[in-house]
């Protein structure tokens, strides 16, 4: 989808700041931008993926602005099709908004409209719980569990604390001293989950979110945040040049690629992790749904995918079918226990 935001205005003229009312007009037409950008997104997609043939086209429709972690896994399976004939012309189409729901409830709009599959993730289940979204999993397809990808725990590479216990012991005798940072909803829910596994209220703590891992950088860099929990991705080429240091990894067990010592090693049981999930619309039949999960399961089998796998250091988790809406309730059910606890 084309970018469609505007410079703002220069010139020599001094402005008065906006009125209350001039404001709230703003916001408003903030809001109607939005939905009016994924109005026409979603028709975009309709015109460009009608046909029966799901090996004909596909569209693959990525929640958020290009670059980030859902832009990734779409444009990384787009390559994969392409380079091994699995579609014949796959598309990936940038959807952004509210955590991912925007994205969500427009594919409700396109019920029956096999041709399109939507990156989502625990970001998005987590705002459609945030938001009150008036579309949930419940009312589209999930299809398949494809990739996680782990946080970690960073504090500034001057940082006091040298270990998890020594950033655990000062939070739990002083909240208010450990400001925390984080790129958007997942993050705080790690960090919520942090403050129960001390013993602390995560009503409690002082969260401070970011737009992204580039800016949680620069908040630990600049004294706004003491500690952060970013995406490892987003933060290894800090912590291998020494501004960050790593002091857990969020996650069940050892992972061999990455030399930190996880959360629950270390003691804290702490382990959600960002999944990326494939979702299709709503009213497909049985066969396309099948066809669709074979595209799938062929994209995650190609080497290029592989080859991705192994340079955003993403664990392969892949669930299917009964396992994986059972996963899905357990992960809604924690989620909303979380945001209870945060008084959200």
């Amino acid at each position: 989808m084309a970018d469609t935001s505007q410079p703002a205005p220069s010139g020599p003229h001094h402005r008065q700041p906006p009125s209350r009312r001039q404001f709230i007009l703003r916001g408003v037409g903030g809001v109607i931008a939005v939905a009016a950008i994924g109005t026409a997104a979603t028709a975009s997609i309709a015109s460009a993926s009608g046909g029966s043939d799901l090996r004909s086209s596909l569209t693959l429709i990525a929640p958020a602005a290009a670059g980030g972690g859902w832009d990734t896994v779409a444009r990384e399976m787009q390559q994969a099709q392409r380079a091994n004939g699995i579609v014949n012309n796959t598309q990936v189409v940038n959807m952004p908004g509210a955590g991912g729901t925007i994205a969500l409830n427009n594919l409700s709009v396109l019920d029956g409209e096999a041709n399109n599959l939507m990156v989502g993730g625990t970001g998005q289940l987590a705002g459609s719980i945030q938001y009150d979204s008036a579309t949930t999993y419940a009312d589209v397809n999930p299809l398949a569990l494809t990739v996680e990808e782990y946080s970690v725990i960073v504090v500034p590479g001057d940082s006091p604390y040298q270990t998890i216990d020594d950033l655990m012991n000062a939070w739990r005798e002083n909240p208010g001293s450990i400001p925390w940072s984080g790129g958007g909803s997942f993050d705080q829910l790690v960090v919520a989950e942090m403050a129960l596994a001390v013993g602390l209220n995560p009503q409690d703590m002082i969260y401070v979110p970011s737009d992204g891992g580039g800016e949680t950088t620069q908040a630990l860099l600049n004294g706004t945040a003491a500690a952060a929990a970013s995406g490892y991705p987003d933060s290894v080429d800090q912590i291998e040049s020494g501004r960050l240091r790593a002091l857990a990894l969020v996650a069940p067990e050892p992972v061999e690629a990455i030399d930190i010592p996880t959360t629950v090693e270390q003691g804290y049981d702490v382990t959600l992790t960002n999944w990326r999930l494939m979702v299709a619309p709503g009213g497909i039949t049985d066969e396309e749904k099948a066809g669709l999960e074979d595209i799938i399961r062929e994209t995650i089998e190609t080497p290029e995918w592989q080859d991705a796998i192994e340079r955003y250091t993403w664990n392969e988790n892949i669930k299917f079918g009964d396992e994986l809406h059972e996963f899905l309730e357990s992960e809604r059910v924690r989620i909303e226990g979380l945001y209870e606890e945060l008084g959200l």
